[in-house]
């Protein structure tokens, strides 16, 4: 599949540079609603965008798909993301929330999709999560679409040093590959693993979050210029609900 991201690069480059928190959401998203395994979004549809940041992926979901979303972070207020919202005149298609994904404020089968771009690594790790806190929040048939900053294989028993020069071993532990994705999602009771795969955008994305003036952006380049790219992924998972 070749991505061209068509659609992300309509919006105002220097507004993306100040609203990333990882490699390029918006051109992640992008490339994962393209996969085979994905749900058509339609405009009467609930989607959970689980760990959205400063809210581009609500932005970009809200505004392609016409879709209802629910922009949830523990990070960034909801106060701040609401006025985001309103400047991209989308504040009567996104609801911002400000939540903890251990006490989400949900009802049970809520939504038609769960979508987290650059977040569930932080949070998504344990075996039992997937069931014990997406699968019930999802439509029978509801689709989980998850991609995250992940490892061409794990290496955490011999963490390369370039790769240090950015990242601690709690931050690399994180990371993980396409492989260690499926084992722990294929474990789950309530959904069905559809996909699991490495996406196309990672130096794109890569290279537009290094360009950013965040703080963390800075901190990465000195890794990503000493050649620890060689090791990184853009992991992608699919589940659907059973």
């Amino acid at each position: 599949m070749e991505c061209k991201y068509t659609k992300s690069q309509a919006y105002d480059r220097q507004f993306l540079l100040d609203n990333m928190m990882g490699p390029n959401s918006m051109k992640i998203l992008e490339e994962l609603m393209q996969l085979p395994w994905m749900l058509e979004l339609k405009p009467d549809m609930r989607v959970l965008d689980l760990g959205c940041g400063r809210g581009l992926t609500s932005i970009f979901l809200a505004g392609e798909y016409g879709v209802q979303v629910f922009a949830t972070d523990l990070w960034i207020t909801a106060s701040e993301n609401f006025v985001r919202f309103k400047e991209a005149g989308l504040e009567n298609r996104i609801i911002p929330i400000h939540a903890d994904v251990a006490d989400l404020p949900y009802a049970d089968e809520y939504f038609d999709a769960v979508i987290s771009i650059d977040a569930y690594h932080y949070f998504g790790r344990d075996e039992g999560f997937v069931d014990k806190k997406m699968a019930p929040l999802l439509k029978k048939g509801g689709k989980l679409a998850i991609a995250v900053p992940g490892l061409v294989k794990d290496i955490h028993d011999d963490i390369p040093q370039e790769m240090l020069l950015s990242w601690n071993a709690e931050a690399i532990e994180t990371l993980r590959s396409p492989q260690w994705w499926r084992k722990i999602l294929s474990k789950s009771q309530q959904m069905e693993l559809q996909a699991v795969g490495e996406l196309e955008c990672y130096s794109e994305c890569w290279n537009d979050w290094l360009q950013c003036d965040n703080e963390y952006a800075v901190g990465d380049r000195k890794a990503m210029e000493n050649g620890a790219g060689k090791y990184m992924d853009l992991v992608y998972m699919i589940a659907a609900k059973k």
